[in-house]
């Protein structure tokens, strides 16, 4: 079993105006197997924690700790990080001109697992993972993310996933802009993920609708840079019906 223990993280924003807080005192422990939903209103400081677990240049930690099975994660590089288990899904993903699907994702493998797969056996697996997301075989050879739609954009962000099998998944916003069929094929994959690997999985959201098909095991209210409130998944459902106006109240 593997273990991801974020400890009292504060973390501060780079800007012109110099840095400012935006995490103030996270505590939070995820163990393989276990799927975690944070929710919280815009700029609450919830993308933030994701970036500053895959290691952002643009957030600066002030204090605290994060730790992947004992292993200091604020001491490894971005790349060391991913390669030790960790993987983020961002909201928006960015463009990449000039680099194929096929190559991105073989070349991503290869960093992390250390010797290149076998390339009868990856374009197999590659394949399949493709169909399970009902992505068009011809989008191996796009570039990454170039005139993909919103829904393309995720469908390949669960595609890396499937393939990389990290142990901890982070989930940012992963539903923005997805319509009923994507969003449903979107959250498939990433149960696939959780069944095959038994990983981790921290799902960033601002709405219950993921919710009803990944099924959350502990859901936490993010407010004001930290985590106000933890619960089980009917926590979700009050979320849903009442919204976050007194966290908001209190914490101010």
């Amino acid at each position: 079993m593997s273990q991801l223990v974020i400890t009292d993280l504060h973390a501060s924003v780079i800007t012109d105006a110099g840095e400012r807080e935006i995490l103030r005192g996270v505590t939070l422990t995820l163990d393989s197997g276990r799927t975690h939903a944070i929710m919280g209103p815009n700029g609450s400081g919830k993308s933030t924690l994701a970036y500053v677990i895959a290691g952002h240049p643009k957030y600066v930690v002030t204090s605290g700790s994060i730790t992947l099975d004992g292993a200091d994660v604020l001491a490894m590089s971005v790349d060391e990080r991913a390669k030790a288990g960790l993987f983020l899904a961002m909201q928006y993903p960015v463009e990449v001109p000039g680099v194929s699907v096929s190559n991105f994702l073989r070349t991503s493998v290869t960093a992390v697992q250390g010797e290149a797969p076998k390339l009868r056996t990856w374009v197999k697996d590659m394949k399949s993972a493709m169909a399970e997301l009902q992505m068009d075989p011809a989008f191996a050879e796009r570039s990454v993310n170039e005139g993909f739609s919103g829904g393309e954009k995720k469908r390949h962000e669960i595609l890396q996933l499937g393939l990389l099998a990290p142990k901890f998944a982070i989930l940012d916003e992963t539903d923005s802009g997805l319509d009923v069929d994507a969003l449903r094929i979107v959250s498939e994959g990433v149960n696939r993920y959780r069944e095959a690997t038994d990983g981790g999985v921290l799902l960033i959201t601002h709405y219950t609708r993921i919710l009803r098909y990944i099924h959350p095991d502990v859901v936490h209210v993010f407010v004001g840079g930290r985590i106000v409130e933890t619960g089980g998944p009917e926590l979700a459902d009050v979320l849903e019906a009442e919204g976050y106006d007194r966290y908001v109240t209190a914490s101010a």
